[in-house]
């Protein structure tokens, strides 16, 4: 299936079960499964592939072939070795709308499931560890794992855990697993370390059960993130634009679905698939706290 020269190309033949990389724009960094039908030409390194789950037609009846360079295509990946233990800020490919797609894991939750971020979407989406592969490379016909992943590898090998170490006192914002407060942040004070990798903190908007004082709770590492540092918005949000609105208490990721009058906007939240009004006062554009760094999507 390879040629080991110095101008390797990569053959393959009708049948071959691969992963595709979509041409057009709006599938830039995602992987799709597919089949080999034929090769364009005899003498030509170019191939006609049919998607397993992209349709040529709106019908759903006729699944979409398109003719792509030999680079554009990939063997399936091999699975891993052993077993995956996904953390905190690792790069991964996520399946995501029926393709693998690139992104990060920006947060860990209850039930194995990660809160990721995906480029190609810029957008936050939870998915299960069933979800998730760790990305890699077909390098020279030979599987390769990426830069990041090799890092990680050196990590764990030398136990040492890239976990941001905060301090007591240090404000700072927290996702809660809580039901019904699921994929909001809240401003909070850590209180002191409780254990490895895990903090109490106070939140400094959520009571306890009695109303009586303000909740303590003890929160994983990777839950907790600095507060985001503060964006001026002059000429006002715009449809599509990512952003954190304030509500119940916290601060929640959506999406502007309708810019309205009065600097006002219609918010569609993206875990719960749910539009509210806001004033542009109550809203922020959304940040990822990503390998130390803040991002904007």
């Amino acid at each position: 299936m390879s040629n080991p020269s110095s101008s390797w190309v990569a053959q393959f033949n009708p049948g071959d079960r691969v992963e595709i990389r979509p041409r057009d724009v709006g599938f830039r960094g995602s992987w799709y499964a597919g089949t080999v039908v034929r090769r364009e030409a005899k003498n030509t390194n170019r191939y006609v592939v049919e998607y397993d789950q992209l349709y040529a037609d709106e019908s759903g009846e006729k699944l979409l072939q398109e003719t792509l360079d030999w680079v554009q295509l990939r063997p399936p990946p091999p699975p891993p070795e052993k077993k995956v233990q996904f953390k905190f800020e690792d790069e991964v490919e996520a399946f995501y709308s029926d393709g693998w797609w690139e992104g990060a894991i920006i947060a860990e939750h209850s039930g194995g499931k990660f809160a990721v971020f995906l480029r190609g979407f810029d957008e936050q989406i939870l998915l299960e560890e069933k979800d998730l592969r760790l990305p890699v490379q077909w390098v020279q016909g030979k599987w390769e794992p990426r830069f990041e992943q090799v890092q990680r590898e050196k990590e764990n090998s030398n136990f040492s855990k890239e976990v941001m170490k905060f301090t007591q006192g240090m404000q700072v914002e927290v996702l809660t697993d809580e039901d019904g407060l699921k994929g909001a942040w809240f401003a909070a004070t850590i209180i002191e370390p409780s254990g490895e990798d895990k903090y109490l903190i106070e939140y400094k908007t959520l009571r306890n059960d009695d109303d009586t004082e303000f909740l303590r709770e003890v929160i994983r590492a990777c839950n907790i993130r600095p507060c985001p540092p503060e964006i001026i918005v002059v000429d006002g949000f715009k449809v599509w634009d990512a952003v954190d609105a304030y509500y119940n208490e916290g601060w929640w990721v959506g999406v502007i679905a309708k810019v309205l009058i009065n600097s006002n906007y219609e918010v569609n939240f993206i875990e719960y698939d749910e539009k509210t009004t806001f004033n542009q006062a109550d809203l922020r554009p959304h940040q990822d706290w990503l390998n130390g760094k803040w991002v904007v999507p």
